[in-house]
């Protein structure tokens, strides 16, 4: 009677440290999926005289998984700008895209515009749009 309790126990302890054991990180390979929308506000060289607004295709989006340094992934925007990273697991993510620098203070010109993220299971998020300069 005892051996059987023991077993049962010891079953139990193996089972349960598997399933807590089986935590998906973030990254591909689940359900759920990010998308968002790129637009493009023009201005001449200076920044001081607007030009227009325009979707932003074929602008490449980055994702990056959790706290991992640099990209995981990236896409680029179709001709409508929008743009979609699918089969996701849940968890943190940023998404990023670069934009002309419009206060003129990154000595490259170039700067990041970031999203950062909490995705559920099963879910499809949309962005709020990405606004960058050109």
């Amino acid at each position: 009677m005892r051996i059987t309790i023991l077993k049962t126990f010891l079953l139990f302890l193996v089972a349960s440290s598997f399933f807590y054991s089986c935590k998906k990180e973030p990254g591909v390979g689940g359900h759920s999926s990010i998308s968002g929308h790129v637009t493009i506000r023009h201005y001449n060289a200076n920044f001081n005289q607007f030009l227009g607004t325009y979707d932003g295709a074929d602008q490449y989006v980055y994702i990056v998984y959790g706290n991992h340094s640099g990209y995981d992934l990236r896409v680029k925007s179709d001709y409508n700008g929008n743009f979609e990273f699918n089969y996701l697991y849940p968890g943190e993510y940023s998404i990023y895209t670069y934009s002309l620098d419009s206060t003129l203070q990154a000595l490259n010109g170039i700067v990041p515009v970031v999203q950062t993220i909490t995705l559920g299971k099963k879910e499809a998020l949309e962005l709020p749009e990405f606004t960058i300069f050109k």
